[in-house]
């Protein structure tokens, strides 16, 4: 017999199969040799009050052992006799959309302009080590994309743009825990998801599909109005429609697209700071205990989000017992980003701390003066002027503030830093605590360099998460800048139902970069609707 079961348990009872057996033989009545296996649907924690309890959705299986898989699998058949299609990035965009063109019966032919997983490694150790850039091999660029070292958080809330729990399955197929099913909040760990992708990348090629490293698209191929394939960096041509899953940081891309007229356009994304406390003090603060999360609760997670003078500030990709690194993508650029192991063990816990801007706030001059607009003049090519009416405008805003850091940190890859009440209280921090960041830190006064528009309201954000949770704002917390790449700063405009580019038919702007997704898992969906779209495309273009 299967029966579903709804507990509410303190976290000993929760932590592992026996204690939950013991724990329904006791409060249930089942006898501890009946229950064969318990199976865990649904985690989740309830820390709202002092006593912490699980909420657990199990399936227990009594007097029979499971027959099923964790996991539902994906079958995935041989193309190499398929007709062909481009999928221009190898992060879950392009990797989701190659394993969903696979299914439908189209070779894919990934095209990727940095190394496969494991040789990125070396490239960002540099980064740290000798303060070197690889502008094609980093944080962004390489297999598995941004989402790759950073975490491999699975939560999201665009639950209406595809299966969610199919691109957890998908996950779990190529090695991934099956407790990314039952989590609330899932997520794979930066130490394991490369294993993951590289599966990913295996299956593609046992399938018939292509897979090209360090290999850059430069133009796409058109004909008419279609695209018709692509040309990369060393002259090579590959033909076919193509699915344009760049990453959020690919900026050469973007002016390629202005440059030629591909309708692009400006969007809202958010840009701060990297906040890092010590991993205890947060546990003890949503744990409500003064020894933390004791023996068996997980490193704690927050969330924080308020309004501030009509814009939002809020807490992003929070990283419990994470480290922070350097994200940059290119020369004279300092970008942070978070990232944490499978077992979040790290002494720190970290979050970007963002404020949100649209298109419009770049008019406000408390975020870009005179001043401003001539610095970004300077970083511009020569004839070219800031516009903000401009779809670059909120990339070369960007670029901007990431170039200030760069300069405030002695112009390498160390960070400037302010510990946070000294930045609430415009202070200059004299020194600063231990952290995470392995390229070195640089006390700079933040409170001062940063835009007015974004320091203020980080300031008055940080008095309101203060008020809700005491303790949070101290000093033994550091700010470390900047965090700019929350987002892409422009959208590549495509029809809302056959998912091809506004005027060209053939081209699919997919993912993160494109402007339509903001994490692994809602790339990975729109990955697949991509996908699926065009397999359509290439069905009635051989009718």
């Amino acid at each position: 017999m299967i029966q579903e079961l709804q507990l509410r348990v303190i976290p000993q009872v929760a932590a592992s199969e026996q204690s939950i057996k013991d724990f329904l033989a006791r409060e249930h009545g089942l006898s501890r040799q009946s229950v064969k296996h318990v199976r865990v649907l649904k985690r989740s924690i309830d820390a709202r009050q002092r006593t912490i309890y699980v909420n657990l959705t199990l399936r227990v299986y009594i007097n029979e052992q499971p027959t099923d898989d964790e996991f539902e699998r994906t079958v995935y058949r041989m193309v190499d006799e398929g007709p062909a299609a481009i999928v221009v990035g190898a992060g879950p965009g392009g990797l989701f959309a190659a394993l969903r063109l696979i299914e439908l019966g189209v070779r894919p032919i990934v095209v990727e302009r940095g190394k496969d997983v494991h040789a990125r490694r070396r490239d960002i150790a540099r980064i740290s080590t000798q303060h070197e850039v690889n502008p094609e091999s980093n944080y962004s660029f390489g297999e598995g994309g941004a989402g790759a070292f950073s975490d491999g958080k699975l939560y999201t809330r665009s639950k209406k743009r595809g299966n969610v729990d199919k691109i957890l399955n998908v996950f779990c197929q190529h090695g991934a825990s099956t407790s990314i099913l039952s989590d609330v909040h899932p997520h794979i760990g930066t130490d394991k998801l490369p294993a993951v992708i590289e599966e990913m990348r295996q299956t593609i090629l046992q399938c018939g599909g292509e897979v090209h490293f360090e290999t850059k698209m430069t133009a796409l191929l058109t004909e008419g109005d279609r695209v018709v394939g692509i040309q990369t960096q060393n002259g090579k041509e590959f033909r076919g429609p193509v699915i344009l899953a760049t990453g959020h940081s690919a900026r050469d891309v973007y002016e390629w697209l202005y440059a030629n007229d591909i309708e692009i356009e400006a969007k809202g994304l958010a840009m701060g700071v990297r906040l890092e406390h010590p991993a205890a003090l947060i546990d003890r603060i949503q744990y409500h205990n003064r020894e933390g999360r004791g023996q068996y609760l997980p490193t704690a997670t927050y969330q924080f989000v308020t309004q501030v003078n009509g814009r939002g500030a809020y807490s992003f990709c929070m990283c419990p017992g994470g480290t922070v690194v350097p994200a940059a993508s290119g020369p004279e650029q300092i970008v942070v980003n978070g990232m944490s192991s499978s077992l979040r063990n790290s002494p720190w816990s970290n979050s970007g701390m963002v404020v949100e801007l649209h298109p419009e706030d770049l008019a406000d001059p408390t975020l870009l003066d005179a001043a401003a607009i001539e610095a970004i003049n300077e970083q511009l090519p020569q004839g070219t002027s800031f516009d903000v009416k401009s779809p670059l405008a909120m990339m070369h805003t960007q670029q901007w503030l990431e170039r200030i850091a760069w300069l405030q940190a002695g112009r390498r890859q160390a960070a400037p830093a302010q510990r946070m009440a000294d930045f609430v209280n415009r202070r200059l921090s004299y020194d600063l605590p231990p952290s995470s960041y392995q390229a070195g830190l640089v006390s700079t006064p933040i409170h001062f360099w940063m835009p007015t528009f974004i320091s203020e309201r980080l300031k008055q954000g940080f008095l309101n998460f203060g008020k809700q949770k005491h303790g949070f704002l101290t000093n033994e917390a550091l700010m470390i800048g900047v965090e700019t790449r929350t987002s892409s700063p422009l959208r590549i405009l495509r029809d809302p139902e056959s998912l091809q580019h506004v005027r060209l038919r053939g081209l699919f702007p997919c993912g993160e970069g494109a402007g339509y997704a903001g994490g692994i898992v809602s790339a990975g969906m729109d990955g697949e609707r991509c996908a699926e779209r065009c397999a359509q495309y290439l069905e009635a273009g051989r009718a």
